[in-house]
């Protein structure tokens, strides 16, 4: 099996101290039969992490990597974030084990945050940096490392022959009885109230209020892959490639003209030449006619150089000496300009050789990708699962927005809004309808929008009246865990992230505010990023885009102590360096 190992230090990639830790784990892997296949040093960059790590994962198909640095509370020690934002499933036990060993050897060890996890079938353990705490974590983890490996290799036999000896030892149960103790712990906390108590519900929110970045890490933490499928080209817009592609032929297939006009032979060099009567277009057979020396053939731009010839002079280079009465044919030209031979003629595979990579796992399929897709003629792609999102609306006062107004009623505008938000960025989108303010009616809707998508995503329900139900009805009726349920911003405060699983298949809600500014703030913010992370978009492309502007306007904005969003245009005119930021709307 092959280990990579994964040196995290400012200090060691700038080179101002020497890597020791490297060497030890180098050590661990030769005792343990694991082939040590290369020793990479980064800084303590979180992209640069994660990117190594995927590349080690995806692309090069390691067993393991073991990274050592970067797990502690300094301000740059980002190594268990970067590896949370790349894998596929957690391994807590392992985590536990090493905790629980160190804990044991100094008490400092409660300061370490390694996170272990797999990735495909790669699986990725964080150590502390140095490296005596690195032969202790491993160590630690030693008795059940092979197993887990095997098994992420779906080794059959040696699975088998621990499983078998595993089986042979006595249960907990068994154990338990020979000494007459046995414990049970069990403590589901719920901060939900029956909303028919409507005396004695919250006053204030019992969630707490978390930062921005603190929810979207949350989010995306529960944010994995659904697995790869094949989809036609023409279907593949805005997906993320789930394999390398390479290409078929070569490009150009032939020796092509990169200008309008003659394809000669270069040693007859300048004066008169006698022009072929046929004329190399794309898509013709040059083959049918050979320039001989003396002759030329008249040739269009990325066309098939005929054959004898060595070089392309441009028409600007000639001047007609004889043609036809009616102008139509060409018999001779004198060429102006010396030749040389391969001379405006791109060589056969000068763009892209036959077997070379024109797009990684991992690319974003835009335009421009689509392009170069059909070039090497990949007519089906095999690129990631886009997850299922449901949108639903709920309150008394809601109707179908294309039917005639109700009195006492509005249009829901949310649902429409959200749904099209989100078909825009390529996901598969379905309307969940409109829930009311009742808990049959709420759970019904979220039992048939949960028994078709992957993500759920409500609006209205969030906040703190007797009829917001969302929350009640996740706990009591889903098991749901309740994540975050009080953002500080402004708007979307009451926004609200919750799993749980449903028909066996785990399941991602959004609880949006109802006001439709908040509901396509906090979409964006939280909705589409987590949507992004199941595709396995690149990170940078993950959340949105941050820029610095100016806040222009006629008027002063008096933003809320809360981080706040509003609507605004820029513009970038007047010779500002920075764009100009000018508010649609006096508040959010």
């Amino acid at each position: 099996m092959a280990g990579a190992i994964v040196i995290v230090s400012d200090r060691c990639f700038n080179k101002s101290m020497e890597d020791k830790a490297g060497s030890v784990i180098d050590k661990f892997f030769q005792e343990n039969d694991l082939l040590s296949k290369c020793r990479i040093i980064v800084p303590d960059e979180k992209n640069i992490i994660m990117e190594t790590l995927k590349r080690l994962c995806d692309t090069d198909k390691m067993d393991l990597i073991v990274t050592s640095g970067g797990t502690g509370f300094s301000p740059r020690d980002v190594t268990p974030e970067a590896t949370k934002m790349i894998i596929e499933k957690e391994a807590p036990g392992l985590v536990l084990a090493m905790l629980k060993g160190s804990l044991e050897v100094t008490p400092t060890a409660m300061l370490s945050r390694p996170v272990c996890g797999i990735r495909g079938s790669t699986l990725i353990i964080n150590t502390p940096g140095s490296p005596k705490a690195v032969v202790e974590c491993l160590n630690f983890i030693k008795p059940s490392l092979k197993h887990a490996l095997q098994l992420l290799k779906n080794d059959l036999e040696p699975v088998k022959v621990t499983h078998d000896a595993m089986q042979s030892l006595p249960s907990l149960t068994e154990a338990a009885s020979a000494t007459g103790e046995m414990r049970y712990s069990c403590c589901k906390h719920k901060v939900e109230l029956d909303p028919e108590l409507v005396a004695r519900r919250h006053r204030e929110s019992p969630y707490p209020m978390i930062a921005v970045e603190e929810a979207q890490g949350k989010v995306l933490e529960h944010c994995l892959s659904l697995g790869d499928v094949v989809k036609p080209l023409q279907f593949a817009l805005g997906q993320v490639l789930a394999e390398d592609v390479y290409a078929s032929d070569p490009l150009p297939p032939f020796p092509a003209s990169v200008k309008d006009g003659y394809a000669v032979i270069a040693s007859d060099g300048i004066g008169k030449r006698l022009v072929i009567s046929e004329a190399s277009i794309c898509g013709s057979k040059p083959e049918l006619q050979k320039v001989q020396p003396g002759w030329c053939m008249r040739i269009n731009t990325g066309a098939p150089l005929p054959s004898g010839a060595d070089a392309v002079v441009m028409v600007e280079h000639t001047k007609v000496l004889e043609c036809s009465e009616d102008g139509k044919t060409e018999h001779a030209i004198e060429i102006l300009k010396t030749p040389h031979a391969g001379a405006e003629i791109r060589p056969i595979g000068s763009d892209i050789k036959e077997g070379d990579i024109v797009l990684r796992k991992g690319s974003c399929i835009g335009p421009s990708e689509v392009g170069i897709l059909a070039t090497v003629g990949k007519t089906d792609v095999k690129v990631y699962r886009s997850p299922t999102v449901a949108v639903l609306s709920t309150g008394n006062e809601l109707q179908i927005y294309t039917e005639k107004l109700i009195p006492g009623r509005i249009r829901d505008s949310n649902q429409p809004m959200l749904m099209s938000l989100l078909s825009k960025q390529g996901f598969n989108v379905k309307g969940g309808g409109i829930a009311e303010d009742n808990l049959d009616s709420l759970v019904a809707r979220l039992k048939s929008a949960l028994s078709d998508a992957d993500i759920l995503v409500t609006t209205g329900g969030v906040s703190m009246g007797e009829k917001d139900l969302l929350r009640y009805a996740l706990t009591s009726h889903f098991d749901a865990t309740i994540h975050f349920a009080r953002v500080n911003m402004k708007p979307g405060k009451p926004t609200t992230f919750a799993t749980c699983c449903f028909e066996g298949k785990n399941k991602i809600i959004f609880g949006l505010p109802g006001n439709p500014v908040s509901a396509m703030v906090t979409c964006h913010l939280y909705v589409i990023p987590a949507c992004r992370k199941i595709m396995n978009f690149p990170y940078s492309k993950i959340l949105p885009t941050k820029i610095r502007v100016k806040f222009g306007g006629p008027q002063p904005v008096f933003l809320d102590p809360r981080p706040e969003y509003h609507r605004a245009y820029l513009d970038w005119s007047g010779g500002s360096e920075l764009p100009v930021a000018y508010s649609t709307d006096g508040s959010c």
